[in-house]
């Protein structure tokens, strides 16, 4: 906000009140207060809530004469951005918004800083011409700039020749660097997109960045060759590994700040044919809500795992492939039962979310902390719910399946297709069949699909579209208006359609640089078992994955194909990103 006098504050403070934007009550009681403490009018009034900062920059840019503007919901275009670099316009917080021939209208807080707009007019060589927005406006330009690396080809461009001199002695790569400015500019990209993964890939003759968001993989830019020594033995510092070794694979981990978020990177590098490969996994600790309900699980599902945790004893596993979610399930469940009545120990690899009141532990297998040995450090902690990041081993499914045994509540994960595929797997691991049927309380598969974005458009279903909702979803869809609200509620998905063959009605998301393919954040497919004294039996008698999940859907469960085509019909994804993740599934 501009730096005001106490007379503008106060024409300020009139206007909103003249204009009906601030109760006159509760202003003449803030003027009497801020007298006493000393404190600025505006500033009280807007920490009160009586104003808000929009209202502000609006009246405020009245009384001084100076043009506002409203940038809450402003898409700006990409050209535009181009006017001003990322880091001038983070650090000055200001974007900006227009020309007018040679001259350049830029959006601050603080339009009476003439020293910024000298500094920009010297910086861009054009004349400025300065309009006023608020913080908020500001800032959600600025999140425009996301995929903008001019300033990474800049470096790398001016400092080709630096950067071969540095190859020899990294280490002398400073914060400042173009190399260090390249990667920040890497982080910041990936973070702001929410992606999950960046890989760093050597080809013959340039470097390759990727980034995976919302599970897909896509390419975000391409670098000289030249640079891939220095940023590969950059990361190689900042994750504490050996920078001079280049023959085998080398894994470890830092953390950086972007923005106001603390995100924690896992690293990976692996020599390939040429070069060294980098994938860092992000772990952003507020980028989710851990809220299950939120995260797609709805009706029977959810149901029957709140049933499942709700027992004092017993283990609660949670299947499916590399990067589907089964962790943040797993956290998102313990969120549920966390009470200062209980105490909580996790054992995981690594600790990705970090929650008040767990105990969490980092399994360090160079130090001979793995998941087995730990495991038996947590029994002697008197643990009452235990959570093991992964069951890796039969050595670790023993000790997990006598824990629950004992009388403790057990939250783990394993790599299977299916919810049905636990159980057999289990087996294979050399867990009694018996001992599997008495611990187990309830077991989830799961995948994760692609949301349509809130820019959509409505169709109605094609004939292979309609004939394959009918396959997959014709014992669960009302067979008559009637059932409509009934079978809904049981399902967990409003308003569901009514079985036919004349199509439904299905929606795709706009495709545009906000949200690509139409997509914008991700949801869950579940299927959910609940081990009854009927799947017990089953297990006992050595029953297939395909004979479990026979009686469990006759018990209600809902598979994860299931799943995904009644969010298709919800509006929550689509029939091919269900397919895309799920077409191995019945």
């Amino acid at each position: 906000m501009a730096v005001l006098t106490r007379e503008t504050q106060d024409k300020v403070v009139k206007l909103l009140v003249d204009e009906g934007l601030a109760d006159p009550v509760l202003v003449k009681a803030a003027q009497d207060e801020v007298i006493k403490t000393k404190q600025p009018l505006i500033a009280y009034l807007t920490a009160k809530k009586i104003i808000n900062n929009e209202m502000v920059a609006h009246a405020t840019a009245l009384v001084i004469g100076v043009q506002y503007i409203d940038l809450k919901n402003v898409t700006m275009d990409k050209e535009m951005l181009l006017n001003l670099p990322q880091d001038v316009a983070s650090r000055s917080m200001v974007v900006p918004v227009g020309e007018n021939g040679n001259q350049l209208i830029v959006a601050m807080i603080d339009v009476t800083n003439v020293q910024a707009t000298d500094y920009l007019a010297t910086l861009t060589s054009r004349p400025i011409r300065a309009v006023m927005s608020s913080e908020e406006g500001i800032k959600y330009v600025l999140s425009q700039y996301v995929g903008d690396f001019s300033s990474v080809r800049q470096a790398v461009k001016s400092s080709n020749e630096e950067l071969r001199q540095r190859q020899s002695n990294v280490k002398t790569i400073v914060q400042d660097s173009p190399i260090s400015k390249a990667l920040t500019a890497i982080l910041d990209f990936a973070v702001k997109s929410k992606a999950s993964d960046i890989h760093i890939e050597p080809l013959e003759e340039s470097l390759v960045i990727r980034c995976r968001i919302d599970g897909v993989l896509r390419q975000v830019m391409e670098l000289p060759k030249s640079i891939e020594p220095a940023l590969v033995s950059r990361i190689k510092i900042l994750s504490d590994l050996k920078i001079d070794e280049h023959r085998v694979p080398q894994d470890g981990q830092f953390a950086v700040q972007v923005g106001d978020k603390e995100v924690d990177l896992r690293i990976a590098i692996s020599p390939v044919i040429w070069g060294e490969q980098v994938v860092i996994r992000l772990l952003d600790k507020t980028g989710t809500t851990l809220n299950i309900e939120d995260m797609g699980m709805t009706g029977r599902a959810l149901k029957m795992v709140l049933d499942g945790i709700s027992k004092p004893n017993g283990m609660i596993l949670t299947s499916g492939p590399t990067g589907s979610g089964k962790s943040t399930t797993l956290y998102a469940l313990l969120r549920k039962i966390k009470d200062v009545k209980i105490n909580i120990v996790t054992l995981e690899d690594p600790v990705e979310y970090k929650m008040d009141g767990v105990n969490q532990i980092q399994v360090n297998v160079d130090a001979g902390l793995t998941f087995a040995s730990g495991l038996r450090s947590i029994l002697r902690q008197d643990p009452d719910v235990v959570m093991v990041g992964e069951i890796r081993d039969s050595e670790t499914a023993n000790l997990a399946v006598q824990a629950a045994l004992t009388g403790h509540l057990v939250f783990s994960t394993l790599h299977t297709n299916s919810a049905a595929g636990i159980l057999p797997r289990l087996t294979e691991m050399g867990i009694e069949p018996f001992l599997i049927a008495s611990t187990l309380n309830t077991v989830i598969g799961q995948r994760l699909v692609r949301r349509v974005t809130s820019k959509r458009t409505s169709f109605k279903s094609s004939e292979i579209q309609t004939k394959e909702l009918n396959e997959v979803l014709g014992d669960l869809l009302p067979k008559d208006a009637s059932q409509v609200a009934a079978v809904s509620e049981s399902l967990g998905y409003p308003g569901l359609p009514v079985l036919n063959n004349d199509g439904y009605t299905l929606v795709q998301g706009v495709d545009d640089k906000e949200s690509p393919g139409g997509y914008k954040g991700r949801a869950g497919l579940y299927e959910t078992i609940a081990v009854d004294d009927d799947i017990q039996k089953l297990i006992v008698g050595h029953a297939t994955s395909a004979e479990i999940m026979k009686v469990a859907k006759e018990k209600g469960t809902v598979t994860m194909r299931q799943d995904g085509m009644l969010k298709a019909l919800s509006g929550i994804t689509t029939i091919e990103e269900v397919n895309r993740v799920a077409s191995d599934l019945a």
